[in-house]
Formats: structure tokens, C-alpha cells, sequence
């Protein structure tokens, strides 16, 4: 019975601390009763807490916190759409759908897919908001989004990632039930827009896309002299927080504006100081708690807008002291985390759920990936090709870990393509930017639409300075930013960063272990599959092993590990695609990624390898008898060579024979002693590619794609009960199509 992990239950969550009072929403224009969430091939373990009456029901944004809100996430009517059909004004549409769950997921209640929406409910504004301006507010729509207020057209919005803010005052009728319509368009892998690794046909590296309402949908009051957005930059060295407000349209025709920024160190304020409102205010932090990975410490903030002496406007927020940069260190360049060399080992993270899709089912839910992340011993995260919810930077900066922010890849081919892409870069900047736990800006993946490279890169590192840009994760490097990132599988590698940059390695891994009761669909793949988790565990240490060599001799200073979570039929995930099952032990990959390498129990030679002596082997080329792998078929005919069979310079082999055909078949009689333990007797194998192994007769082990050196494979069940003391007959055969081919094995245990 193989050997698993189980998830166990969270710590207690923390308080937001914001000072926010919930105004949650009153019952959606469509009844809770009408939904129920459609059954997935596979759901995780809070698919059972999502409640229609309060989906996602904490605060949306919390580093721009008001006192009063609105939640309209819930279940609003749905329809398909079609090209040219007329809004559904003042019509009840005919299905349901629970926001803000994407209607391809199990949680919308639809699991279905399509092109175009129309969604529609009601709301009321409170009472107690008259006087102010009513702001509307969807975290992200994916991809273009019409918003209707009351049959008016008040925003058309292209870029699945970012928010929609908009004003919607001038919109509402004086009182009662306002009518809130929506048309979304999303051609997904169809259109050229930035998608990341959503397709309309899942398969491989690609899962399913997410169209519509995905992230949370809310009003709040603000006066029409407001602050519409501020941008918090840490500024270590000259020990203050510096706060960029932008203001509402309405304040451009008021005199006499400032504003007020305080931090606090729990209740006490520990720096204040008021400025012409519109400009970059300095509050000072003396004596600056630093925030990092071990100890995460976020100072609370109040930014107040203010004529005269009367207080316009009020936000809460939280901000954290830290430094990033590239210098270098002795030999080497480093990436210092204020100010000292901070070697970055996380996962990649891709953000899909299998009830969900890009949208987590709860809270807690999205708190738990980053959580068990700090639990496997890892600092860093790289969210790959997607842009999260506010919440999530949120429990990294309360958490903290450090993050890779990638920009979602698009198709890039036509004028108007790349200056959509440009516009959602800048814009994931600017809106994530005050988040302590980003780190670094990944423009590019592996060439995925890739253009105007050192001129994107040098405009994220205009529009932010304070954080490194990484130009282009694996493949194409036009050498331009603060890191040469490379990808390698399994790897791991180290890049040539030459002399102004730092070497990180930006994928690798990809170790899978098929998770039995926890698969999206019978299939599934993985860059380098293991016969159980024990193997899984074993293969990641030797990996984090050579990571941290890497680090010593060529001054490698981060390793990205593909990847958290398994996602639909890609089966490289550290966890389930549930979440319910670490794929290792938990405590030996902990001490992996913190360089601390656990003793392993002794492995004793059983049956040498090439690498360790040549051996005799009976093999040939040509296909041979159906019963080629008994003990009783004569193979006195075949040809005798010593071990190991393959082309020179193949990774990792020993070549004594070549081999270069399509097959090859192999027999040896090998001889167990008496006091061999035969329970614990596994294979060591290297094969390049395909190959069966067998026992006595009976199959051992099938395996396909390739090794890049030996690793220990266990024997099946049935063939551990067919090995004996004495002569056993070893019989192999490998199949190669194409680049280096190999094949040999051992016995240990």
C-alpha cells in the first residue's frame, strides 16, 4: 500500500486587522435555492463550505480598505450569448450561475463552455450611502466585459486579470432595485489576448479556460472627493514607506486638498506625516521592522484625504519594510533580501482548482496552497502565467513568501495583439505593485508570444523600480533584466549569467506519481514519471541535492520545481490536484529545500550496475519469440556484449556496447545469496527510452520516456514473489525513437 501525506487541518486563520466593517449583501436577485454545484471528476475538500448566500464573502481588497461595502458575489441569472443579440433588459434569464465562479467550473453550478454570457441580477444600494458616490467594483472578468446599469452602457472592458472600477452614480435610479447586466466576450486560445494557459481543448501543458465573472463582484460609497488608488513602495535605506495616492475625477476642481499617511506598529503609530494631496508622501519608519519569509511583520496603515480640516475620505491598508536587488557577492552575483544573500527555492504555482477552475473554492482554500507551500520548506513562489485575486498576495504578504510574478502569455502576432499584452502588463504592475511578497516581474514564459523584449523590460523596470524584472523564463533571453533564467528538465541546470545578472533556474523537476482516487481523468503525463512515492521522495532529494551544488560551484541563486499541484492530466504536482495528499514525505522535502539533506538507509549492491562493473549480457536487435523473457527460451543464438547497451555521450550512461536500433532485448542470470533480504530488493535503472523488465517471466516493471541517469525502481508485487534465492533470469527490452538511447540495470537493497 503506498505511503501518503494526508493534509491536516489548517491553524487558525489571522484577523484582517484592517478595521473594515463586512456590509455583506442582501439575498441576490436570483434565490440561493436555485443552485447547486455541478460534480466534477474531482472536487477538493472545501467544495462542501461554498455557500451561495455568502460566496467569498471576505473583504475583496485589503490594502485599500473602506469602512462600507457591498458584496454582490451570489447566484445571478445566466444565458448564453450569441454575436449581435440585444441586452436582456428587464428580462429574467433562464439559467442560474453562482458568482464568482467561471461557468466552465463545477462550483458555477453550469460546468459548461462558451464564448459569450449575458449575466443579470438586481441590487438595492443602502440608505445609508445617500449623499455619496456608489462605486462598482469587479475584481476580474476574463476576457471583455460590457457593463449595463439600469439599461445604460457605462464601461466596456478588455483584459481578463485586472479590476473594473467604475462610478456608476449617474447611473442608479433614485431608489429601489437597480438592474445590473453584463455581456462577456472570451475567444480563450481562439483570440489573441493575454490567457495564460487556458485552451478551449485541455490537454498537456494547457487545462481548461475560465470565461466570465471569475473573482468578486461589490459596491462601496465613496465621496466625490476620494482617494481612487495608492501605491506603496518600501524604501529600506531611507527608513520610510512612500505612499503615491491618485485621487477621484472629482477632485481636480478642489482647493486646499491634503492628505495624511500613518503607519502603525500594532495600535501605536510609529510614523506620520501630511502632504499636498496628488504627491508622493514619506511616512517615516524608524527603526524598520524588516519583513521576509521568517518573519513576515506588516505594519497596518491609515491614508486620509483631507480640505481643511474636515476629513473627505479614509483607507486602511498594511504595508511591509523589505528590500530586493542583485549585487554581487564574493564570486558570484546574489539576489539579496535586505541585504543579505537569499537563495529563492519555491514551486510553480499555476492557480487551478479542479471545482473551481482559475477561482478557489473559499478563503481559506486559496490561504491553504500558500501554506502548505511554507510547510514543504520552500520561500518563494512563482505564480506562473496568471494574475490572482487581491486575497492572495494578501495571505503572502501575512504569510510570507516570496513571488514570482509572471505575466499571462498571449498569442502576440498582430499590432493590436501586443499592445493589448502591454497594456494588462502594466496594468498587473500597477495593481499588484504594493505588495510586499512580489519580488520579481517574469514578462515573459518560454517564448510564448514574445516581442519587443528589452523594450518591455526596460518599461516594467521604469513603471517599477524597486523589484527585479526577469526578461524571459526559459528560452529566448535577450539579456536584459537582473536575472538569466533557465529551464531544465529534470535538470537541475544553472545559466551562464554572465557578468551583470544572477543565474536562477526558472523551471525544473516535473517528477510525477500517480496518485491513485485523486485523478482528474484516467490519463496523465509527467516530464519524468516515479513507481511510487517513496521513488518521488528519493528523486527530488538527489535533485535539491545537485540544486544546492549548483548554488556553491556555478552560483546559482534560485530553482523554481515544477510544481505545487497536480492540474487535470499533468501528474507533476508535489500534491494532489485536490489537495488532499502530499505526494512526500513532507519532513525530508522540507529539509531538501533548506539544504539540510536527511540520512537515507544504507543501500547495499545486490547486482552491479555498469557504472560500478561491466557484466555480460545475451541481447539482440532483432525481435524475437513471444516467450523471449522465460527462463526456458534459449538464447544461445543471440549475441554476448558487456552492460551497459546504448549510444556514447547518452546522459548519465555507461556504454560499453553500442546500440543503435530501434529495439533491443537483453538476458542475464543473475545470483541471489542466501542471506539476501528478497522484500527489499529493488532495481536501479536507467533506460532511454521505453522499457519492460522482467523477472523470472514475469513483468517487474514497465516504464516509458527516459531517464537521464540511474534510479531506484521497485519490483511489482508479483514479481518480488517470483524472484528466489539462487539464479534468477533478468530479461529487459527498450524501445528508442529518437536523440540518445540507453539501457542497464542493478539490483540493491
Amino acid at each position: 500500500m503506498p505511503h501518503f501525506t494526508p493534509i491536516r487541518s489548517l491553524v487558525p486563520l489571522f484577523s484582517l486587522l484592517l478595521g473594515v466593517s463586512l456590509f455583506l449583501a442582501p439575498g441576490p436577485s436570483a434565490s440561493a435555492q436555485e443552485w447547486k454545484p455541478a460534480k466534477a471528476s474531482l472536487m477538493t475538500q472545501w467544495a462542501s463550505d461554498v455557500n451561495p448566500a455568502r460566496a467569498h464573502p471576505e473583504y475583496p481588497r485589503p490594502q485599500m480598505a473602506r469602512a462600507k461595502w457591498l458584496n454582490l458575489n451570489g447566484v445571478w441569472q445566466l444565458d448564453m450569448g450569441k454575436p449581435g443579440d440585444t441586452p436582456p433588459f428587464g428580462k429574467g434569464l433562464p439559467r442560474r450561475i453562482l458568482v464568482p465562479f467561471p461557468v466552465e467550473s463545477a462550483l458555477s453550478g453550469v460546468m459548461e463552455h462558451t464564448d459569450r454570457l449575458w449575466y443579470r441580477r438586481t441590487f438595492t444600494v443602502p440608505t445609508d450611502w445617500k449623499g455619496q458616490r456608489t462605486l462598482l467594483h469587479f475584481g476580474a472578468v476574463d476576457w471583455e466585459a460590457e457593463i449595463f446599469i439600469n439599461g445604460k452602457s457605462v464601461a466596456l472592458h478588455q483584459g481578463g486579470f485586472d479590476p473594473i472600477d467604475l462610478d456608476i452614480t449617474d447611473s442608479l435610479k433614485p431608489s429601489g432595485p437597480q438592474e445590473l447586466v453584463v455581456r462577456v466576450f472570451d475567444p480563450s486560445d481562439a483570440g489573441e489576448q493575454p490567457r495564460g494557459k487556458q485552451t478551449n481543448k485541455p490537454g498537456g501543458i494547457f487545462y481548461t479556460a475560465t470565461t466570465g465573472i471569475w473573482q468578486t463582484v461589490w459596491l462601496e460609497p465613496a465621496p466625490a472627493t476620494s482617494i481612487a488608488r495608492i501605491t506603496l513602495t518600501p524604501d529600506v535605506d531611507g527608513k520610510v514607506l512612500r505612499v503615491t495616492p491618485s485621487l477621484s475625477s472629482g477632485a481636480t476642481a478642489m482647493s486646499n486638498l491634503t492628505m495624511v499617511a500613518t503607519a502603525f506598529d500594532g495600535p501605536k503609530a510609529v510614523g506620520t506625516i501630511q502632504g499636498r494631496a496628488g504627491t508622493t508622501l514619506a511616512v517615516p519608519v524608524p527603526g524598520a521592522k524588516l519583513w521576509s519569509p521568517d518573519r513576515p511583520f506588516l505594519y497596518n496603515l491609515t491614508v486620509t484625504l483631507k480640505q481643511g480640516r474636515r476629513e473627505l475620505d479614509r483607507v486602511n491598508s498594511y504595508f511591509g519594510m523589505r528590500k530586493i536587488e542583485m549585487k554581487k557577492v564574493g564570486k558570484f552575483n546574489r539576489l539579496l533580501l535586505n541585504g543579505k544573500p537569499t537563495f529563492q527555492m519555491g514551486p510553480l504555482d499555476q492557480g487551478f482548482w479542479p471545482d473551481g477552475i482559475y477561482t478557489a473554492p473559499t478563503d481559506a482554500a486559496l490561504r491553504f496552497d500558500i501554506e502548505v507551500t511554507k510547510r514543504l520548506g520552500f520561500n518563494t513562489i512563482r505564480k506562473h502565467v496568471k494574475v490572482e485575486p487581491d486575497r492572495w498576495y494578501y495571505w503572502a504578504d501575512r504569510l510570507g513568501i516570496l513571488v514570482w510574478q509572471d505575466m499571462p502569455g498571449a498569442g502576440n502576432r498582430t499590432p493590436a495583439a501586443k499592445a493589448q499584452f502591454q497594456k494588462e502588463l502594466l496594468r498587473m504592475v500597477e495593481e499588484r505593485r504594493s505588495h510586499p511578497s512580489i519580488i520579481m516581474w517574469v514578462v515573459f514564459n518560454e517564448g510564448w508570444g514574445q516581442f519587443d523584449t528589452e523594450r518591455l523590460t526596460r518599461l516594467v523596470e521604469q513603471t517599477d523600480p524597486s523589484r527585479l524584472v526577469n526578461n524571459a523564463s526559459g528560452w529566448t533571453d535577450f539579456k536584459v533584466g537582473e536575472v538569466a533564467d533557465m529551464h531544465n528538465y529534470p535538470g537541475p541546470g544553472a545559466p551562464d549569467p554572465g557578468p551583470n545578472r544572477a543565474a536562477v533556474l526558472g523551471e525544473f523537476g516535473g517528477l510525477g506519481y500517480i496518485a491513485p482516487g485523486h485523478l482528474w481523468s484516467a490519463g496523465g503525463w509527467s516530464y519524468q514519471n516515479q513507481p511510487s512515492n517513496q521513488a518521488l521522495t528519493r528523486r527530488y532529494e538527489d535533485l535539491l541535492t545537485r540544486v544546492w551544488d549548483l548554488e556553491k560551484t556555478q552560483g546559482l541563486c534560485a530553482a523554481i520545481y515544477t510544481q505545487t499541484t497536480d492540474v487535470e492530466t499533468e501528474l507533476n504536482g508535489i500534491l494532489t490536484y485536490d489537495r488532499a495528499l502530499v505526494k512526500m514525505d513532507k519532513a525530508r522535502v522540507s529539509a531538501a529545500n533548506q539544504g539540510r539533506m536527511l540520512p537515507r538507509p544504507p543501500v547495499v549492491t545486490v547486482v552491479p550496475t555498469a557504472r560500478e562493473q561491466a557484466a555480460l549480457w545475451r541481447y539482440t536487435t532483432t525481435t524475437p519469440p513471444a516467450d523471449w523473457m522465460k527462463p526456458s527460451f534459449d538464447d544461445t543464438g543471440w549475441k554476448e556484449g558487456e552492460s551497459g547497451f546504448g549510444s556514447p555521450g547518452t546522459l548519465g550512461s555507461t556504454v560499453r556496447t553500442e546500440w543503435r536500433t530501434p529495439d533491443i532485448w537483453l538476458r542475464r542470470t543473475v545470483t541471489l545469496s542466501a542471506d539476501t533480504p528478497l522484500e527489499k530488493v529493488f532495481m536501479t535503472l536507467h533506460h532511454d527510452e521505453d522499457a519492460q523488465v522482467y523477472v523470472n517471466g514475469v513483468l517487474a516493471t514497465q516504464l516509458e520516456n527516459f531517464t537521464t541517469d540511474y534510479e531506484e525502481t521497485p519490483l511489482s508485487a508479483e514479481a518480488r514473489k517470483a524472484l528466489r534465492h539462487g539464479a534468477n533470469l533478468i530479461a529487459a527490452h527498450c524501445h528508442q525513437t529518437s536523440g540518445g538511447q540507453y539501457i542497464d540495470l542493478g539490483l540493491s537493497r
